[in-house]
């Protein structure tokens, strides 16, 4: 018997790892027993869990294996259950490594998302296409209130909140119309060139892209960004794109070819790439994993130099998709929530003010951007979970780590096993340990 448990984070978590569809699926075709917690919050109604077959109960205390989308209250845990949800748990994050104790306290199995992964390291299921969706739809939002709070009108300012379109199909169909409008009257000669600039390359800048893509755009090179306000030829009613995978955002402190074995080995040999071009960029949209090793692609200085001469720079947004704390993007100095999801940073002294007003950039920084989308990020990540479902579920839990029979990509997300790390995770017994110690 498998369950399906409520979300507790916070009011805006209203997602499930299984849609309805994929409950039918695993009852019908695998003749599985699934149990669901209610929940008033959760985008499908409980209906159409009790149409699919499932039973809706508060315990789940018959279930072996419980799934879940974030992390688990630690006084929701039973032993020797098997767990599968984000733990955030696996970079030894601070915050949770009660949680983590706790599992292994209780003689628990933690199975987490993020790493099912391919033998290249590739996640195989994931929210993080959907994250993109949001931050990008989000992005162009702020950008419009921003202009408007500076008095300058444009289309943008059509673009609503994630949260208030109830599809995305039609939020993708309106940011088209937008896109026809900017094509057909311009954009005002205060604000052009329009630049947003994109880092990244996985499912996150994907994502983020797609949306883009609904609008009018020409691709630039980066060396090319700083005579492209200079060039009297260029198109005035359209967007210019311009992308920063790894090998553009970081360049060799001797003048090397980007090497990425060495950087992986070696970050230190390299510095961010950006800077020169921070002042050509309209909108910064963040969508790069970043290592604390690595250089960061905007720090707070960056931004004070940015803001230091006698007029305010063009830079009106950054849309840190990955909203990490102080990571990559220094700017992003706390997670904000879906109802209230950007803050001004003030470029001296790095402190944030809620909305759009204020001196420095507007930022994006939601941790579960998916959340605005519940529908369709269900929807995604149930596809890729489901196939999955039923070897978890036939799995004896009770054997050692190595007999268990999971195939590869399963047995990569094992964090702990039957209350122990397992031998690619045992780097957080030293962050267990001080937790324990505290």
């Amino acid at each position: 018997m498998i369950g399906i448990r409520a979300e507790y984070k916070n009011e805006w978590e209203r997602r499930t790892p299984l849609a309805p569809d994929h409950v039918h699926e695993l009852i019908d075709r695998h003749n599985l027993d699934v149990v669901v917690q209610p929940s008033k919050k959760r985008i499908f109604p409980e209906k159409d869990f009790l149409a699919a077959g499932a039973r809706i109960e508060e315990s789940l205390a018959g279930c072996r294996i419980v799934f879940g989308v974030k992390e688990i209250p630690v006084e929701h845990l039973r032993p020797d259950v098997t767990y599968i949800f984000f733990s955030h748990v696996i970079k030894g994050q601070a915050a949770n490594m009660p949680l983590l104790q706790r599992l292994m306290d209780l003689g628990c199995t933690l199975l987490d998302y993020e790493r099912i992964t391919d033998e290249n390291g590739r996640r195989l299921i994931f929210f993080g296409r959907h994250a993109g969706y949001a931050g990008m739809i989000d992005t162009l939002w702020a950008l419009g209130q921003r202009l408007e709070h500076e008095g300058i009108h444009t289309p943008f300012r059509e673009i609503r909140h994630s949260l208030h379109y109830h599809t995305l199909d039609e939020a993708a169909r309106h940011i088209r119309d937008v896109g026809e409008k900017i094509r057909h009257t311009g954009l005002p000669d205060e604000l052009d060139p329009v630049v947003f600039a994109f880092t990244g390359s996985g499912n996150v800048t994907d994502g983020a892209r797609e949306i883009f893509s609904r609008l009018p755009f020409a691709r630039v090179k980066p060396a090319d960004l700083p005579a492209l306000a200079d060039d009297p030829y260029r198109p005035r009613n359209i967007l210019y794109k311009v992308a920063f995978p790894r090998p553009d955002r970081f360049t060799h402190r001797h003048g090397k070819l980007f090497n990425p074995n060495e950087f992986r080995e070696f970050p230190e040999r390299y510095a961010n790439a950006l800077e020169p071009l921070l002042p050509h960029f309209t909108v910064l949209v963040h969508g790069a994993y970043w290592d604390p090793a690595q250089p960061k692609t905007l720090t707070l200085q960056d931004l004070k130099q940015l803001w230091s001469g006698a007029d305010d720079p063009r830079l009106r947004v950054i849309g840190d998709i990955t909203c990490d704390i102080g990571g990559g993007i220094e700017a992003t100095v706390m997670p904000a929530s879906p109802g209230d999801p950007v803050y001004t940073v003030d470029p001296d002294s790095g402190a944030a003010t809620p909305g759009f007003t204020g001196r420095g950039p507007v930022v994006l920084a939601v941790d579960n951007l998916p959340c605005e989308l519940p529908v369709e990020s269900s929807q995604h990540f149930g596809d890729s979970l489901v196939r999955y479902v039923p070897l978890l579920a036939a799995c004896d839990w009770k054997l050692p780590l190595r007999d268990l029979g999971l195939p590869p990509e399963l047995r990569r997300a094992v964090v702990v096993h039957r209350g122990a790390l397992t031998p690619d995770f045992k780097h957080l017994a030293d962050p267990v340990a001080r937790y324990g110690q505290a």
